[in-house]
């Protein structure tokens, strides 16, 4: 792989960490950069993927405490996301190509709409968790981020903050915690069954990693409503760009 395109790839890793770990919306900018270096969609699809675990584990060192400070509850959360990026990655390498395209930009702006509506559905909601939901909602999100994960963050984050008592702050660790286990397990099939481009997937991790692990300070400093509706702004754009792509 060309020096040139090297660089490009841990520039747009670094960004991807960021923006991924900020927004949840890694894939708007690593997904591009893998396509601009040549590669094929579906090559670069499984290799974003393999790439992006590296946010969560850039994100996790820097977030432990406030992962672990969880308790219990986070085994279940651990298990129905493994199990989801399980199926989306089998759905991604045996289901006919584009499968779920016409619906994705639907879900994204689905979830942008919910972050935007959030307080006003936890009011009505009677500010209850809802744990049984909450676990179905990561298991099939989880799918959707093993499969492809445009937006699968943005996801997430809805449905922390609409079916949990978790902040802003909590949920934008928890989501990328989760979705970097929904990658990982994801990224095993792939590396056995997937057509991974290893170079590129090792260098757009190493911006990745660092990125990721930027992210938390960064989530700190915003303040939750600010951030909250940044968020759905920019899923309505990704939402936007998924359809007409």
């Amino acid at each position: 792989m060309p020096l040139l395109d090297i660089g490009l790839l841990v520039i747009a890793g670094f960004f991807a960490g960021l923006v991924g770990f900020v927004t949840g919306l890694a894939s708007i900018v690593s997904y591009p950069a893998l396509l601009a270096v040549g590669l094929p969609p579906v090559t670069a699809n499984v290799t974003n993927t393999v790439a992006m675990v590296a946010v969560g584990v850039g994100a996790l060192s820097n977030s432990t405490r406030e992962v672990a400070d969880t308790g219990p509850k986070l085994w279940g959360w651990v298990l129905a996301s493994a199990a989801g990026g399980i199926v989306g990655a089998a759905v991604l390498l045996g289901a006919p190509e584009g499968s779920f395209e016409a619906v994705v930009p639907f879900m994204v702006a689905f979830a942008a709409l919910a972050l935007l509506l959030q307080p006003r559905i936890r009011a009505f909601a009677g500010e209850r968790d809802l744990p049984r939901t909450y676990l179905l909602s990561l298991f099939v999100v989880a799918i959707y981020g093993g499969y492809f994960g445009a937006g699968a963050g943005v996801i997430f984050l809805a449905s922390a903050l609409i079916l949990t008592s978790e902040s802003i702050w909590r949920a934008t660790i928890l989501k990328s915690f989760l979705l970097g286990i929904a990658n990982l397990v994801a990224a095993i099939g792939f590396a056995v069954f997937g057509p991974v481009s290893w170079g590129a997937a090792a260098a757009m991790a190493i911006g990745a990693l660092a990125g990721g692990w930027c992210g938390p300070p960064v989530v700190k400093r915003i303040p939750p409503s600010i951030l909250r509706v940044v968020i759905a702004v920019a899923g309505f754009g990704l939402a936007g760009w998924l359809w007409v792509r």
